[in-house]
This record gives structure tokens, sequence and C-alpha cells, in this order.
């Protein structure tokens, strides 16, 4: 992408607007905040509930586990958006979650655990196929010049749900249980399901074909792999979500070091939270002005600058920083997905959505896991200044022009790998 007239026109001014003005897009974003509210609420809830039926630390963590582990599967079950018409695909994949919860009701014993856990795969299984449809559909449904504002708009509407819903989820916990919980995300999913029910859009008819399933899904990871622009952008997001990965685990120790409690990390998430909902609403101008590229490394950069500074143990600097790493962290997300959109072939979407999802994502959950194990290793200020290092090269090598980085790439492959 790269600056054009449109940028500095009136309508560029109104963009969110715009989006929210038309039909398909307001309906989907209004589907992403119900669901949204009802997956945020059981994110938390899910963790406490098993809590308190075992008083392990560990079982509790596996839920988050367990709604994590389909995204690894990605491009295989990404398969499936490119194989049926994807409205209905929608559809299905928020009624069966809502289904699925329905049997948690009576998950109210340590001996019904394993169906928790259950549930919760499949419910990031339906997730992981849900993101790759929607990505296919919006492409399809959604103006071409809306696309970046609507992306960022969903990131708003994301990072809203996160500020409010958890605390909605814990009341509702409170005075309900679990059971209580699965009820309201099953009811936000069938509210979803009619109002994707309610678009408007015409679909290509979805030519039949003799390739085998390993086959179709390798197809979506070839075209994402080919197409120099789109590996850029999504290897310099799986880099900054592994050293964002490492930076969250490290969040009690910074905590730790301003001499507060643990809970004062809640405090940290609503700031970042926050930065994250701003910068939602103005991705789509900058992407306009920016061009993809050097809106990414910019939001690498401000991200870089915002870990390295959390090294620094005063109450102002970690606000701040949170704050910075909300505004800069989504942006390479955001522009990386937006490119996917843009540029991939619509018979290929939902595979090549769905891989770069899984190339983004996966790096966070392995950098936890590293991040984890390193803090109780490693002064916890050492790593924050050698993870906002790590992201600068990043940011540096995705400014490289594509003839620079050919050069590089000549002289050296692993230079020209950021991830």
């Amino acid at each position: 992408m790269t600056t054009s007239a449109s940028a500095s026109s009136p309508d560029s001014a109104w963009a969110v607007v715009r989006v929210l003005r038309d039909r398909n897009a307001g309906l989907y974003l209004a589907g992403v905040v119900v669901s949204g509210f009802g997956t945020s609420a059981l994110w938390l809830a899910s963790g406490v509930w098993v809590k308190d039926l075992t008083g392990s630390n560990g079982l509790a963590a596996l839920c988050l586990l367990a709604m994590w582990a389909p995204t690894l599967a990605g491009p295989l079950l990404g398969t499936l958006a490119d194989r049926v018409r994807r409205k209905p695909l929608l559809i299905g994949t928020n009624l069966l979650p809502a289904a699925l919860l329905l049997t948690l009701l009576g998950a109210g014993s340590p001996g019904r655990l394993w169906l928790i856990y259950t549930v919760l795969f499949l419910y990031g299984a339906a997730g992981v196929v849900q993101d790759a449809a929607e990505s296919a559909l919006v492409a399809a449904a959604v103006d071409r010049s809306l696309l970046g504002d609507f992306n960022g708009l969903r990131m708003t509407a994301n990072e809203g749900m996160k500020l409010v819903a958890p605390l909605a989820g814990a009341g509702l916990y409170a005075a309900y249980g679990g059971p209580g919980v699965a009820l309201l995300d099953a009811v936000t999913f069938v509210v979803a399901a009619g109002v994707c029910a309610l678009l408007r859009v015409r679909e290509d008819r979805v030519v039949p074909t003799t390739a085998g399933w390993w086959a179709r899904t390798a197809e979506g990871t070839c075209f994402l792999w080919a197409h120099a622009r789109l590996r850029r952008l999504v290897l310099a997001a799986a880099g900054t979500m592994l050293c964002a990965g490492v930076s969250g685990a490290l969040l009690y120790a910074v905590v730790d070091g301003l001499g507060h409690a643990p809970a004062y990390a809640g405090v940290l998430y609503a700031v970042q939270g926050a930065g994250s909902v701003v910068l939602g609403l103005a991705s789509g101008p900058a992407l306009r002005l920016l061009g993809g590229r050097r809106f990414a490394a910019a939001g690498i950069a401000l991200t870089a600058c915002a870990v390295a500074a959390r090294a620094a143990p005063a109450d102002p600097v970690a606000l701040a920083c949170s704050a910075a790493s909300g505004v800069g962290l989504p942006c390479v997300l955001i522009a990386a997905m937006t490119a996917v959109q843009r540029e991939t072939p619509g018979a290929l979407l939902g595979r090549t959505a769905a891989t770069a999802g899984t190339l983004m994502f996966t790096p966070n959950v392995v950098g936890l896991a590293a991040g984890a194990a390193l803090v109780e290793l490693v002064d916890y200020r050492l790593l924050l200044v050698v993870l906002g290092a790590a992201l600068l090269v990043i940011a540096t090598v995705l400014l490289q022009s594509p003839a620079s980085a050919s050069r590089t790439s000549d002289r050296s492959p692993s230079d020209a790998n950021p991830a």
C-alpha cells in the first residue's frame, strides 16, 4: 500500500463513519462485540471455575491452553472455509459453540473436568474456522478501501470487550457460578449467528476439486510463502508476537519491581487495552498515510521502546509503556491481515488467512512459555532490554526496501529472516 490522494480526501477523515454506515461492516462489528463479550467473560471465568473445583493453579491454566491449542491446526481448519459457502459456515460456527456451552450447565463437579476442557478445545477450534471464514467473507462483503478501517475497528471492539467483559463475567460467576457464565456465552453466540444471517453478500460458487485435503491446505501456505510482501509482514508479526509473549510473562516481575501487589497487573492490562482501542480508531487513516509496511514498522518500534523502558521501576513509566504497547503492538497484526485480505485470491483466502493467523499467534504462546522459564533464571530488566533491541531489529528489517531485502538475502538468508 502506498500513500494516495484518497488519504487526504475529506472522506478519509470520516472513515470510521463510512465503515459503520456500510450495512455489512456494521453487522460484522455488532457480531464481534456480542460474541467477543461472551468469549472474554468465559476466558476469565473458566480458569476460576476450574480453580474452585480442583484448587489447582496448573489445571486452571490449562483452560487457556485448551482454547489456544487449535490455533496450531489453523492451516488445516482454514481449508474448511474455502470448501463451503462462508456465510452458512459463519452461522454454524456460532451455533456450534452455543450448543457445546449448554453441556457445561451440568459440569459442577471435579469429575466433569474433562467436559470443560473438551468444550473449550472444540470452542477454540470453531473459533479458528470462524476467523478464517470471517476474513474471507469480509474481503468480499466490505469495500476494499475500508478494510483497514474495518480491521482497526474490529480490534477496537475486541479490546473494548476485554476491558468490560471479564469484570462482568467475574460478577456473574460470583452470583451464579460457571454454568451462569456458560449460559451467557451461549446466548451471545446465538445472537451473533442471527446477526450473520442478516448479512447481504453474494458468494462465488465453490468449485469442486479432486485434490486431497492436505494438498488444498498446502495451497494457502504456498501462496503466503511465495508472496514476498505478505511473507515479510507475517514473519515480522510472528517475531513481534514472540517477543510480546516473553514480555507478557515478565509482567508480574515488573509489578513486583514496582512494589505493588499482583492485582496491579490488572491496571496495566486495562491501560494497554485502552491504548489498543485508540489505535483501532486511527489505524485506517494511518494505513493510508504510511502504507502497510511503514505502519507496521512504526508500531513495532514503538513497542520496542515501551518494552525496554519497562525496566525502569517507576509507576508513571510503567503506565506510559502499557499505553504505548497497546498502541504499537496491534499495528503489525492489522497491517498483515489487511494485506492478506486485499492481496489473496478469494478461493484461497480462508486457508491463507488461517495460516497467517497460526504463524502470527502461535509464537505468542511459545513466548509466554519461554518467558515463564527465563524469568526464573535471568534478571527481568535485562530481558526487557534485550527484547526491546530484538523488536527494533525486526522493525529495521521490515523497513528495508524489497531490493535491499533481496541483496541481504543473497548475502545471508538468516539475516533476512527476522523471525
